[in-house]
């Protein structure tokens, strides 16, 4: 029970990758905050957590908005009155080739996926600062780390994200906070459930451990970034990807 008197934000927290990771805090012993754009699916996982013995709560978020941010901080203020991690974990896709691209799939996923990092990190800044102590971790993608056909717009968010973290390794750091980042490879998400089984199985073939990742191969990353035994971690990227970008 590692994170025992812990508050856990999770943004994107309601589904996929951002779930898994939701149950495994509660499972070790965090207050878990989902923060996410779909109330239904937010609250459905809220009440699983909960019929499970989990401690966690909902609030509907618009990652890339300030002022639904701060309410959010504040609310978590009120109820729970500390926030000793944050997982930037929202993203969305909305894939083109370059040329087809239109600024508004551009405009999109800058916006979730990198600004939205930028405004929660800020907002929750001060509350960790109150108690000396943090752990912030961005979710970036092997596809930031050496870019993907048809996702300009994710590669330069995902690479972005790698820039914040760096960043503010060094100016959190000597204040109790670490801030890391995780790249995941090929997750088997619900986002590929559309996926063609020939295509999936083209991109297990790719991966030297012969298959993709689950869900849960990133939120133990998430949880082991977050605990105790990540302290002198900063500044990382860590790539969960099964050795895709060996």
């Amino acid at each position: 029970m590692e994170f025992e008197k812990q508050s856990a934000l999770i943004t994107g927290g309601a589904s996929g990758l951002g779930r898994k990771a939701a149950q495994l805090f509660c499972e070790r012993g965090a207050h878990v905050i989902i923060a996410d754009v779909n109330k239904e699916q937010g609250l459905q996982t809220v009440t699983e957590l909960r019929e499970n013995g989990g401690k966690a709560d909902f609030v509907q978020v618009n990652v890339a908005d300030e002022s639904s941010v701060q309410t959010l901080i504040e609310e978590i203020r009120q109820k729970i009155g500390r926030l000793d991690v944050l997982i930037n974990n929202a993203g969305i896709t909305r894939d083109s080739m370059l040329h087809k691209m239109g600024k508004e799939k551009w405009d999109q996923v800058i916006a979730i996926n990198l600004t939205g990092v930028y405004v929660c990190t800020k907002a929750a800044i001060p509350l960790m600062l109150e108690n000396g102590y943090g752990r912030i971790i961005n979710t970036s993608s092997v596809v930031g780390l050496y870019g993907n056909i048809g996702q300009t717009n994710y590669a330069a968010a995902k690479a972005g994200v790698i820039g914040l973290t760096k960043t503010w390794a060094k100016e959190l750091g000597a204040k109790g906070i670490t801030v890391n980042a995780v790249a995941p490879g090929f997750i088997h998400t619900p986002m590929l459930d559309a996926v063609p089984e020939k295509i999936l199985e083209m991109m297990r073939q790719k991966v030297p451990v012969l298959r993709l990742g689950e869900a849960e191969d990133i939120a133990r990353a998430y949880v082991f970034l977050a605990s105790p035994q990540s302290s002198y971690i900063n500044g990382a990227v860590l790539s969960v990807d099964g050795g895709l970008t060996l």
